[in-house]
């Protein structure tokens, strides 16, 4: 049973292709984060799956029906935080509670005032009067309370800083254990993913890498050698991505160190103190997909 699936999704903007024939599944009761640099089409993908915009062709289906036809029942089985936390500014906490408590039948009160009585605001605080930060925590609080069984989260990090984005990680967690619950998340802070994903999926000029977390951890590699001059390193089928600082060049590959050492040997490219180095999903992000 797939939450999402994606068939032959091409798209286009202002003469751009942004997507063609992109094909993708998100398992349901799975933490799917879906990485890109800015401009590759990730909130695009959110506005088609959620019905707001028709693609070119293909079709896409969300918890069993089609994107652009979901209907009320399904819609209120979805939790979406877009891009730039809208709410009602006019309301209170207090209305702001009340306004979406009628709309959801399995409707959290606990959880929406568990997240949001952290800022320490009186609940007759209007949301025009807040901080961004602080207006980010009544939305994400508003998302979660709703109990949907499909957690669309576009940038959900925005305005939010370190202490309350961890808090936000520990309710996620909670979230998912619950069980069938699937989550399909976008985020500009990867450190942040790399403590809540199982799957990953890569957006690259339209090309994706669909992959589990634990999958590319471990078979994606950051490399590091000396030279004591200038070395050309091209990028190839082994090598993805390379910087030279001074003496130290440091690359990716999906190749184990015994066929990167012969390989550089067969470019003629000394490295007697090749090295892996560590890795973080934010390195790996950035060795695949470069950084800039």
């Amino acid at each position: 049973m797939h939450a999402i699936e994606v068939h032959n999704l091409s798209h286009h903007y202002n003469g751009r292709t942004i997507y063609q024939d992109l094909t993708f599944s998100v398992r349901e009761g799975s933490i799917c984060g879906l990485l890109g640099k800015n401009g590759q089409g990730k909130t695009t993908l959110v506005n088609i799956l959620m019905g707001f915009l028709e693609p070119a062709g293909g079709h896409c289906l969300v918890l069993g029906e089609k994107a652009h036809d979901l209907s009320p029942a399904t819609r209120r089985r979805i939790g979406l935080l877009h891009e730039g936390h809208l709410a009602y500014a006019f309301m209170t906490i207090d209305q702001t509670h009340r306004f979406f408590q009628g709309c959801y039948p399995g409707w959290k009160s606990d959880l929406f005032y568990h997240l949001v009585d952290k800022m320490g605001l009186p609940r007759s605080q209007r949301i025009g009067t807040m901080s961004c930060g602080q207006r980010s925590q009544v939305v994400l609080g508003t998302i979660m309370a709703q109990n949907p069984d499909l957690l669309i989260l576009d940038d959900y990090s925005m305005g939010l800083d370190a202490g309350y984005r961890r808090l936000f990680l520990d309710v996620l967690h909670d979230f998912a254990a619950q069980g069938q619950k699937t989550i399909f998340v976008t985020s500009h802070i990867i450190q942040d993913l790399e403590q809540l994903v199982d799957t990953l999926i890569f957006l690259d000029r339209g090309e994706i890498l669909h992959t589990s977390l634990d999958a590319f951890m471990t078979n994606f590699h950051h490399y590091v050698f000396h030279q004591t001059g200038p070395v050309e390193l091209p990028k190839d089928e082994l090598i993805i991505n390379c910087e030279q600082r001074g003496n130290k060049i440091t690359f990716f590959s999906w190749a184990g160190t015994d066929a990167v050492q012969q390989h550089l040997a067969d470019l003629g490219i000394p490295a007697p103190d090749l090295r892996r180095l560590p890795m973080t999903l934010e390195d790996g992000f950035i060795g695949l997909m470069g950084k800039y």
